[in-house]
């Protein structure tokens, strides 16, 4: 059954997808894995241990890396390392860890090394 309001697909646009896939692999301690569609690379997230994929980074002409619009957040086990992985691998922190309403956890946001602005979610 279909859940309203529950995203289904998210796309992370970058200008070096071999960098970017890099990246991230390092801050999330995942595996992207490369598909091509219809003239478009994606690196995709794993989700649930497989690789099926929750969103993607994409190399695509007419998407361009931004820290205006939309925000992902990536759920990490904790905040804090991950940030500083973050940081170590070329991207910098643009909101530090702050504490949510009691119970909700943590977030942060951090420009990539694309340029996107990215938020991580934790419940430490």
């Amino acid at each position: 059954m279909l859940n309203p309001n529950v995203p289904a697909w998210f796309e992370i646009p970058t200008g070096d997808l071999d960098r970017a896939q890099a990246f991230y692999e390092a801050v999330l301690g995942v595996e992207l894995v490369r598909e091509d569609f219809g003239g478009s690379t994606l690196a995709m997230f794993p989700y649930g241990g497989k690789p099926n994929a929750s969103g993607a980074l994409i190399a695509q002409d007419d998407c361009t890396p931004s820290v205006q619009g939309s925000i992902v957040y990536l759920s990490v086990a904790d905040l804090k390392p991950a940030l500083e992985r973050a940081n170590r691998h070329g991207g910098d922190t643009l909101v530090p860890r702050t504490a949510l309403p009691e119970g909700m956890g943590y977030f942060a946001q951090f420009r990539d090394c694309e340029g996107n602005r990215v938020g991580l979610w934790s419940p430490v």
